[in-house]
Parts: C-alpha cells; structure tokens; sequence
C-alpha cells in the first residue's frame, strides 16, 4: 500500500507539472506587466558649482542606458554625476560615483555655504531592512569628507536634504503601509528629519510625524530656516493632503503642523527658495489644477496663485533671479514672477522644437545658459532627455476670467 500511494503521489505531481509546463508555454507570448518607470531612472538634482554659473548634475539611474529591474525584479541604480557649463553645456559623459549592488535611489544633493556637498538617496545594498536611508559629505572639489556609505536610518528611505548656511537638514519617511496611495502601493508611515554639521555629523533628530501615514517629504533651505513639506493620506482616499512645517536648524525648533490645502495630486509638488526676494515657493497640483503659494521665512503665506496649469510629478524648479520656471503637464514650461509679496503669471514656453516634451514621473532639473537660454534634463525609461526654452520667447496664455477676477481683487 505504501509503495502503491507513493506511485499515485509521483504520477499526480508529474500530470500537475506537465500541466504547469503546457500553461507556461501558451502564456510566455503574452506581454509582461509595464515596469514601474522609476525603476529605471529616478531622482536628479543640480547643484551650483563655484561663481562661473556651472552645474554638478547627480542623477541615480540603472545604467546608460538604462536597464530597468534585474530579473529578480530588484532595482539596480548606481549614482551619476555629469559636469555642465553655462556656456557649452554637457561636458563629457556622465560618470559613475556611487555603485553598489542594489539600488541608490532617489538621489538627493545640496551645497552647504562652505561648499561641502551632502549626498542622500535610500540604499538596498547590505542593509538589514529592505532599504536603509545613507548619506556621504564631500568638499567643494567633491572630495571625501563623510564618504558613503553612512547610515542615516536602517529602514529609512525616501529622503532629502537641503542646506541652511552651514547646516544639512535630511527629511526622509520610515516605515511602510500596504494599500492606497499610487497604484495601490501604500505609503511610508511618518515623517522625520535630522541636522547635520557641515562635516557630516548629526546633531539633532526631530519625528515631525510619527507612525502616520506621512510620506514623500520635500524641503528647501533658505537663510536661516527650511521649508519642509509632505503628503498626508487619508484611508481610501485617492488625494492626499499637503502639509508643511518650518524648521530653525540653528535653534533646533519647528514650527506648528499647517494643513496648506487638501485635494493632493500624489507626488505633484516641489519647492524651492528665491535668494533675490528671499522667500520660498512652493507649486503643487490641487484637483487636477496648479497652484503656487509664495511664503516667508517663518512659513507665512505671503501670495497665492490658482488656476495654473497642472504640474508635472517630481518636476524640479528653477530659479532665475525672481523668476521660477517649471515643467507642466501639456508638455510646456510655465513661468512665474515673484515679488516680496507678489505672485504673477507670466505664461508658457514651448520647447525649441516646437513639440511637447512628454515629461516623466522621474525627475528634471532646468539649467541656465548664460546666453539666456534654459536647457532641462529630464530623465526617462530611455536615458537622458535634453530640452531647450527661450524665455524669450514665452506666450502670454490667459487663465480662466475667474481666477484673473479674484487675481484683481486680491490687489
């Protein structure tokens, strides 16, 4: 009996396998699921390099070109730097600077006022956790100060990181909820931030939202304070509400929680600080429209502006004087002028070519040539994407009458 059930035990599992055999025979033409872009390329950011009006460009991508997830579904992002000048542009190809195994992802930089550079992005390689949020500190010349790898917090990701004077302010999420948020892929659980010195050495954390489903946290540092901001999901909700706070990482202290609006676009907003009026900017897309809000030091709302068009997902900013230009949802560039109290609308800009850039959910920066011109990486599934914007050449477009009547009124 023992050697008869073992015999019918054999021949079920080979019918089983033969039949698993035919199946994945009939179903290996059949397309594979699309990869989620940033798999291939994710996170860049520009940093200014010296007086000359040159860029250092970081950029965290899974080859050039890029080849997406290995076959085990893993990401494999290394980190790049590729050197621009205002004048030529491009200098050379872009050359590895972090590699691990693994991926090093969403590369986040900034420049301290001595110079010294701070890299963060989340990191697979040997962490304990799934990813670990680490960090390296250069010198001006991008010499090791800190190198990486240097952990932040085992189980950390999403970071970034912004300076004020010679301070590093690092705002990343922890934890991670199943369900809502993009796609169904969940969202991190609280939002949390430290201070460093410019030599790379912590001195202060702070938990800005702990164990709440607060994630994606943005900041920009300005003279003496950073602006930080984050998306709040509700359960269920497919919007998320978009929360700031200000921190003084000189006296260690931040502000009140503020709720800036509900009606979130996930992902859709960035922020930047204008030295020429010293204020922040913030964009961000609000049921399915633009809107930008102009704050002081101390996170006062100074203007507001509504009714622009929608934003592009990771978008970067870029600053010229008082003049922020970024990407928009229709392919374009919009561009707004700030004042010390002011928001103005000052239109869009086509691409050189006169076509409309399908922008990605990965990440761009714009860069200013000194001939007036704006060259804007953007990075895509297929590699590096170049653009050129004449600012001279921006179109006037109108928005609706009734967000130009409240514009008068507000006056």
């Amino acid at each position: 009996m023992l050697h008869r059930s073992i015999c019918t035990t054999l021949l079920h599992s080979l019918a089983s396998l033969c039949l698993s055999l035919l199946m994945l025979a009939n179903t290996q033409a059949a397309p594979r699921s699309p990869q989620d872009l940033r798999s291939y390329m994710h996170g860049v950011v520009a940093l200014p390099a010296g007086q000359s009006g040159d860029y250092d460009v970081f950029f965290s991508s899974a080859g050039l070109p890029p080849r997406g997830e290995n076959a085990l579904g893993h990401w494999q992002h290394d980190v790049y730097l590729l050197h621009w000048r205002a004048d030529e542009g491009a200098q050379g190809q872009p050359q590895i600077l972090i590699a691990r195994p693994e991926a090093q992802e969403p590369v986040s930089a900034a420049r301290n006022r001595s110079g010294h550079v701070m890299l963060t992005f989340e990191d697979g390689w040997n962490s304990k956790d799934e990813v670990s949020q680490r960090y390296g500190v250069y010198d001006a010349a991008l010499q090791p100060i800190k190198p990486y790898p240097q952990t932040a917090v085992p189980g950390g990701h999403s970071g970034h990181v912004a300076a004020v004077g010679e301070r590093f302010v690092l705002f990343y999420s922890d934890g991670w909820v199943d369900g809502d948020g993009v796609n169904g892929q969940g969202s991190g659980n609280g939002v949390y931030l430290q201070v460093y010195d410019g030599q790379g050495e912590i001195l202060q954390s702070i938990d800005v939202v702990d164990e709440q489903r607060a994630w994606w946290p943005m900041l920009a540092g300005g003279e003496r304070t950073a602006l930080l901001v984050w998306q709040q999901i509700t359960n269920g909700q497919k919007t998320g509400q978009l929360n700031m706070a200000v921190l003084d990482p000189q006296r260690g202290s931040l502000s009140d929680i503020r709720l800036l609006s509900a009606g979130l676009q996930l992902y859709h907003y960035n922020l930047t600080w204008l030295p020429a009026v010293s204020r922040f900017m913030l964009l961000a897309t609000i049921k399915g429209q633009g809107v930008a809000w102009l704050l002081n030091s101390t996170g006062e709302v100074k203007a507001r502006l509504d009714c622009l068009p929608a934003t592009v997902r990771e978008a970067g900013l870029m600053v010229s004087g008082n003049t922020v230009f970024t990407p928009t949802a229709d392919g374009q560039l919009m561009q707004l002028l700030a004042g010390l109290d002011s928001l103005q609308w000052q239109g869009l800009l086509a691409e050189r070519k006169g076509r409309p850039v399908a922008w990605r959910p990965l990440g761009s920066v714009g860069l200013p040539r000194s001939d007036g011109r704006l060259d804007w990486l953007s990075l895509t599934e297929r590699g590096l994407q170049w653009c050129q914007f004449d600012p001279q050449q921006t179109r006037p477009a109108l928005r609706p009458a009734a967000c130009r009547d409240a514009d008068a009124a507000s006056k």
